[in-house]
């Protein structure tokens, strides 16, 4: 049986659709940054979902080839997941999507060195001739937060926000959102495959006490 990071690790992965507070311990990425509006066909964010699938496949594929990587276990891949911020916009502003700022994400197993990953790149940049240079090795400690699996489509996130913060504070915290700690999502639902009103997003917000 593959491990399944949602299934093992249900408070990061499958909170339920109400607010609560977590701790997150620190985690390994690989990462793609970038900018621009998510949707835009063959823009840079649909880009960088290609480059990270294509890394993490690799190392999750490595045990069929020649590099034997100490410590591997079989394992699903984790999901895909998102940092997100727009310059001088406190918050988020869905009406100008091209303004947005992301480091798209999907976790590395422990195992993965950061010499496992340098490798993973050129190897798939040789396998699949494409350059995957742009993909970084991130290591990202979110710590103290507010999260809530919102159901429905990202332009309502809103609401979901709103019941989060209103939580919070109600709770004793307050928003830690800077230019180290930023609003995170979770994407459990494959967006070409699901509805808008039937997916299924975590959305975790930074905080801190009082």
């Amino acid at each position: 049986m593959s491990f399944d990071y949602k299934k093992e690790y249900k408070e990061f992965y499958m909170p339920k659709n109400k607010p609560g507070i977590v701790t997150v311990p620190c985690m390994n990425y690989i990462a793609v940054r970038g900018q621009g509006d998510p949707n835009a066909e063959d823009g840079e964010y649909k880009q960088s979902i290609g480059l990270l699938y294509g890394i993490a496949f690799t190392i999750k594929m490595s045990k069929k080839g020649n590099r034997q990587i100490d410590g591997y276990f079989d394992y699903v891949v984790p999901p895909l997941e998102g940092f997100w911020w727009q310059e001088g916009v406190d918050g988020i502003d869905y009406a100008h999507k091209e303004r947005f700022q992301w480091i798209s994400v999907i976790r590395l197993p422990d195992f993965v060195t950061k010499a496992d990953f340098e490798w993973a790149v050129g190897e798939a940049s040789r396998k699949k001739k494409t350059d995957f240079s742009k993909a970084e090795f991130l290591t990202y400690d979110e710590g103290l937060c507010v999260q809530c699996m919102h159901i429905g489509s990202y332009d309502d996130e809103p609401v979901t926000v709103a019941r989060m913060h209103a939580f919070m504070e109600s709770q004793g915290y307050t928003l830690d959102i800077t230019d180290k700690r930023l609003h995170h999502e979770i994407y459990l639902s494959d967006a070409r495959k699901v509805a808008p009103e039937k997916r299924k997003t975590v959305i975790r917000h930074p905080i801190c006490k009082g």
